[in-house]
């Protein structure tokens, strides 16, 4: 009789792909300082979409330069205001900034508000997010009124947009680009010397939308500004690995996959305020 064979076979569960946003990663390697909180003197007034900061500074003159900064708290664009000599108004929201700019005029009925307020007329604006602040940002872009009015702008690893598949990769990933193209239109104004912009960007993977690292990327691309790598120390200790310049445009690419590398880039606001000049 021949002997009975047997096979035995393991079945495993199918393992789905987990969403990664917030990226689930820490580290522990890089140091990660954090600013002390300060409440600079100064007038402070509300307005309807945030806190208008005048710097005792500049307080009872005529006019001055304004910073409108979009997430990432109150104090931090307040102390970088009054570092740099400028007014802030400080816009913090929990449910998206798009929507205070998608409407024509938005960003001019502000502007006029901020100046009413503070008795000042605005001789530069520069505008500016962290992080999901720079919905915002974006939104404002959409508007060539807007744009006239704009010197600056700042965004600060939070160019984001949604992948055109649902999901990343493979390799390449396809990611929608209709909603960068104001991004594209004000980089170009920069190049050209006419606009000043600054934007950074980590190694954040978020999986659930399109990272930074790739944003950036697409819009080299689309710039035909060539990237080159760099190693060298950044802002609060930051890591630097890339930068790309043309003209008034800058971009920098920087270390980091983990909440607290996002966070430096926020610490370091007025760092980036400087490298705007």
């Amino acid at each position: 009789m021949k002997p009975l064979l047997f096979l035995f076979v393991l079945i495993l569960p199918a393992r789905t792909a987990e969403p990664q946003n917030p990226s689930p990663m820490v580290e522990h390697t890089r140091e990660h300082p954090r600013l002390k909180e300060e409440h600079p003197a100064g007038k402070r007034e509300k307005l309807d979409a945030g806190t208008l900061f005048i710097p005792q500074g500049i307080v009872g003159q005529k006019e001055a330069p304004l910073l409108i900064f979009m997430h990432g708290g109150t104090w931090i664009p307040e102390v970088a205001a009054a570092k740099h000599g400028m007014a802030a108004l400080v816009i913090q929201r929990g449910d998206g900034y798009k929507s205070l700019f998608e409407k024509e005029g938005a960003f001019e009925s502000l502007l006029a508000t901020a100046a009413d307020k503070a008795g000042l007329s605005w001789t530069q604006i520069t505008v500016g997010g962290w992080s999901a602040g720079c919905q915002g940002v974006r939104a404002m872009l959409n508007h060539g009124a807007a744009v006239k009015l704009i010197n600056r702008v700042l965004m600060i690893d939070g160019i984001h947009t949604s992948y055109t598949d649902g999901k990343p990769g493979p390799l390449e990933s396809k990611i929608d680009t209709e909603v960068l193209q104001p991004i594209a239109t004000f980089a170009r104004e920069a190049m050209a010397g006419r606009k000043c912009m600054l934007i950074t960007h980590s190694e954040i993977f978020p999986g659930t939308f399109a990272s930074t690292t790739e944003t950036a990327g697409w819009l080299l691309r689309e710039l035909a500004v060539k990237r080159r790598p760099v190693l060298e120390w950044g802002p609060m200790k930051t890591q630097q690995l890339s930068e790309a310049k043309s003209g008034s445009f800058q971009l920098m690419g920087l270390a980091g996959n983990s909440a607290p590398d996002h966070v430096d880039q926020l610490h370091a606001l007025s760092d980036w305020l400087n490298m705007l000049r």
